[in-house]
């Protein structure tokens, strides 16, 4: 199977998740710019291989019989060759512990590797979590004894960094209150306010995740994850937390504002400072073109 074969079957299967689960609350993309990548790679000959793999969230609710509705989050990424390979799922619920979430997503990799090697296997992975997750649920815990300490543990040893584009961003009163959640949620980065704007948060997944819940719901003419990085953190203490920020707090940073009202930034002076915290990269997710 060609590459471009691999990259076409990867577009047909995310439009049958869409059309499947329409709703945000049951499939939402978290990478935007890699879905774009990939159909200009398909529909472009000459067009390079995507930067980026695809990202998205599949929640899932099995009814569970004498409590509540569970619900379980698999967070997905699509390998450049896959279905040749098999898909990178780990599946997360506050009510699993970290040991039960390690033998869950162990038993789910098995599973697809015994049955849907080389397939298309998006909607397999969901029916068998559908089937199966809740039984990794010790009975104290789904009797709602679950602790703190349980329910965060398992998003909370998440390291995450989310890049946001925005149309623009002028609005005092929305850049204010990027910069006071992500003080209040422990977050580093930095905004960028103009057009476009640019906003990098960086902290526990939680976090990451409560904030942009936040942003989203406020009106803008277009705002997106424009890429996101996962890292799993042993233990998830402050230390580890600490080694991978790459910004130590959160900062508005203007880059010689210019234009005739002031709101074009300098991206050359930006794409130096992403190339100064070692994130160079990120500028041709946002802009297209290599920065110098």
């Amino acid at each position: 199977m060609t590459n471009r074969e691999e990259a076409e079957i990867q577009i047909s299967e995310l439009d049958l998740l869409s059309s499947m689960f329409p709703y945000e609350e049951e499939f939402m993309v978290t990478d935007q710019l890699a879905i774009a990548e990939l159909k200009h790679y398909v529909e472009n000959q000459s067009a390079e291989m995507p930067s980026s793999k695809v990202q998205f969230i599949l929640n899932v609710k099995p009814e569970v019989p004498d409590a509540s509705t569970v619900e379980f989050s698999m967070s997905c990424a699509l390998p450049f060759k896959y279905p040749a390979i098999l898909p990178e799922i780990t599946v997360r619920s506050p009510l699993l512990s970290r040991s039960q979430q390690i033998h869950l997503n162990s038993d789910l990799k098995t599973y697809l590797m015994q049955n849907c090697s080389g397939e298309p296997c998006m909607l397999s992975a969901r029916e068998w979590i559908k089937d199966h997750a809740v039984a990794y649920i010790d009975k104290e815990l789904s009797s709602s004894s679950v602790t703190t300490s349980d329910a965060m543990q398992s998003e909370d040893t998440i390291f995450t960094r989310l890049w946001i584009y925005s149309h623009h961003i002028y609005n005092k009163q929305k850049r204010k209150n990027i910069i006071d959640w992500a003080k209040e949620l422990s977050l580093s980065g930095f905004c960028m306010p103009g057009k476009p704007g640019v906003v990098c948060v960086e902290g526990l997944q939680s976090a990451c995740e409560e904030f942009w819940s936040r942003i989203r719901r406020l009106t803008w003419k277009r705002i997106l994850i424009r890429h996101r990085e996962d890292v799993s953190l042993e233990g998830g203490g402050h230390d580890e937390i600490q080694k991978q920020r790459k910004f130590s707090t959160l900062e508005e940073k203007c880059f010689d504002a210019h234009g005739s009202r002031g709101n074009h930034m300098d991206l050359g002076q930006l794409y130096h400072f992403l190339e100064e915290k070692g994130c160079a990269d990120i500028f041709q997710m946002y802009f297209g073109v290599e920065g110098h």
